[in-house]
């Protein structure tokens, strides 16, 4: 399966081929995910993954030749070890379960915006991070991949007075886009708001758990504190621990508050 930060296959599987189409465009908006193939039944499902190795699968239930569910055990029985995230109308409690038995990552129920299959998509992302090295970083970790869809949808889903999801997704995503560390001033000159605010939704990221803290120290002078968004297999944490922060940065410190 595809382990490069810049690109995570994804296989959309949907009988009614307006729809595909339309999950399709959601997927390619939401980087590093690309569309490597698209199926409309079971069989063509099973023979996509064989051929183009997605690494998750986003699955229909309702499919003219097998029942959705059925498809999953059928890929491990191949061999397959692609992520299923299920995209379904149906809302029987049995089929839930039956989808969690399964092991799905994530059951979004139709209809849906793109912000839900975003917030979605960007969630596995981050748990696929969090894997992506031979050892996980820390019991939190092991928590925050095996909380699953049970895990809020963004940071932004429950913030504290005075705070907004808009501002909380903004900051979010530059963290997100950011290949290194930032701080309270640079988040604010990307986002366009002041650094008060910038560094108030920063430490809410750190406090909940979602962005590390590193301290770096200048000549003089208080460290200047700088954000990195957790699990993506560079934080200023993994650096830490792997021993390269200082050459990477040679006046950063890791914290983990």
């Amino acid at each position: 399966m595809t382990d490069v930060r810049h690109e995570i296959g994804v296989l959309v599987v949907d009988d009614d081929f307006m729809v595909a189409r339309v999950h399709r465009a959601f997927v390619e908006r939401v980087p590093p995910f690309k569309v490597v193939g698209v199926a409309s039944t079971g069989a063509q499902a099973i023979a996509a993954v064989d051929e183009l190795r997605p690494d998750v699968v986003l699955l229909d239930l309702y499919l003219p030749d097998i029942f959705g569910l059925d498809v999953i055990p059928r890929l491990r029985t191949a061999g397959h070890d692609c992520d299923v995230m299920v995209i379904s109308a149906a809302r029987e409690a049995d089929t839930v379960r039956g989808a969690v038995r399964h092991g799905v990552v994530d059951y979004l129920l139709k209809p849906f915006e793109f912000q839900d299959l975003r917030l979605r998509l960007e969630r596995y992302a981050d748990q696929r991070g969090r894997l992506r090295g031979a050892v996980v970083r820390s019991q939190a970790d092991v928590d925050r991949v095996l909380a699953g869809a049970a895990a809020p949808a963004s940071v932004a889903g429950a913030l504290p007075k005075g705070m907004s999801v808009e501002t909380a997704e903004l900051i979010e995503r530059t963290l997100r886009d950011c290949p290194g560390t930032l701080s309270a001033t640079e988040c604010a000159a990307l986002t366009g708001i002041s650094r008060v605010s910038a560094r108030r939704y920063l430490e809410h990221f750190h406090t909940i758990g979602r962005a590390d803290v590193s301290l770096r120290y200048g000549a003089t002078g208080r460290p200047e504190r700088r954000y990195g968004l957790c699990g993506r297999g560079e934080g200023v944490g993994s650096a830490a621990e792997n021993g390269s922060m200082a050459s990477r940065s040679p006046g950063t410190v890791a914290h983990h508050g």
